[in-house]
């Protein structure tokens, strides 16, 4: 499988560099998975697709503040700091810029000292393990130094920090935020629950993976970077009685999907775990749990358009990312959404 296969041309002016001020307004591309039939619809209109019995299922990691610019407490050079995972403690995976200047040893100061970050590990492609040095809360102080890690592709300042949180984001650990789930609203859940849905809350902080793009020809050479999920045994059991009676478990997201993927892979079904994950998701995959997804569109030549091309085939996704290019639809994070749906 070579990685030109999942190739599309995108207009950059449909790239979305600002997020909608209603959340569910958003254009919402309908695509049946079985068929390739494309229909035309708005997020609203999600809710038509889902029915008593079923179960929507939402990650609710949060976000951090992780982007910092700081300066090395030697030369005073300007290092900006993206905190991905926090591995144990005061220890956290990060990405440097320049990484050059970051060698084992050096010590980067944010807010005069307020935090400091010492390199305890070099490693590829610009990332650094740091022992963060502070005293207090540290999600405190990030919320005093830190930004909203937004993806290269945004250009623009995000005038509300909280417009790349999901509205029911709660558990803080994410270095990017699960953008499928921006497109809800307090009124729009509230009104798919009170409609008989089951409402399924999953963890999945979203790491490196997100910032990396595939740079192998041959897709099963590329490398996952591992992502830490918890999912509980009640959301577990709401899962598998919607299934074995026969309704709809809805996805929200392809984090969500790693996490079910992973733990449907792991035991044969769905229980009660928390843990890391690297599974790659590409045509061939046989899902265990996931059938209808909902998704943004995803850039091109990206892992994420090779777990959508899993679920629904590359050719219908192609199909229907030209038919949304078409209608002028936008696309990554802050864009429009689709539905992939086996009915």
């Amino acid at each position: 499988m070579k990685l030109e296969d999942f190739d599309y041309d995108l207009p950059e002016e449909l790239i979305a560099q600002t997020p909608l001020d209603d959340r569910s307004s958003s254009k919402l591309l309908v695509l049946n998975k079985n068929t390739g039939e494309v229909i035309h619809k708005t997020f609203k209109n999600l809710i038509d697709y889902l029915d008593k019995g079923d179960s929507l299922v939402l990650n609710d990691t949060k976000v951090i503040p992780a982007r910092l610019i700081g300066e090395k407490m030697d030369t005073k050079a300007v290092i900006e700091v993206l905190l991905l995972k926090n591995i144990t403690g005061n220890t956290w995976e990060t990405l440097c810029k320049p990484a050059k200047r970051v060698k084992l040893d050096t010590v980067v100061s944010f807010g005069d000292g307020l935090l400091k970050a010492k390199c305890i590990e070099v490693g590829e492609e610009g990332i650094r393990k740091f022992e963060l040095i502070y005293s207090g809360v540290l999600y405190e102080i990030l919320d005093k130094l830190g930004t909203m890690p937004l993806p290269p592709y945004i250009h623009e300042q995000l005038k509300d920090q909280n417009r790349y949180q999901t509205v029911y984001a709660k558990n803080l650990g994410s270095a990017a935020a699960p953008t499928a789930g921006l497109h809800f609203t307090p009124e729009l859940l509230k009104e798919i629950e009170e409609k008989g849905v089951n409402i399924v809350y999953l963890t999945l902080h979203v790491g490196l993976g997100t910032f990396r793009p595939v740079n192998v020809e041959n897709i099963l050479e590329h490398h996952m970077h591992s992502e830490f999920y918890q999912i509980s045994q009640q959301a577990c059991d709401t899962i598998n009685k919607t299934k074995e009676t026969g309704h709809k478990v809805v996805v929200v997201g392809t984090t969500s999907v790693r996490v079910l993927e992973t733990v449907a892979t792991k035991y044969g079904k769905l229980k009660e775990d928390s843990g890391w994950t690297d599974i790659f998701i590409y045509p061939g995959y046989e899902f265990k749990i996931v059938n209808n997804l909902v998704t943004n569109f995803h850039l091109p030549k990206s892992t994420l358009v090779m777990l959508v091309s899993a679920l629904a085939g590359r050719e219908n996704i192609l199909n229907a990312y030209n038919e949304a290019i078409k209608n002028k639809y936008r696309f990554f994070s802050f864009g429009d959404s689709m539905f992939i749906t086996d009915k």
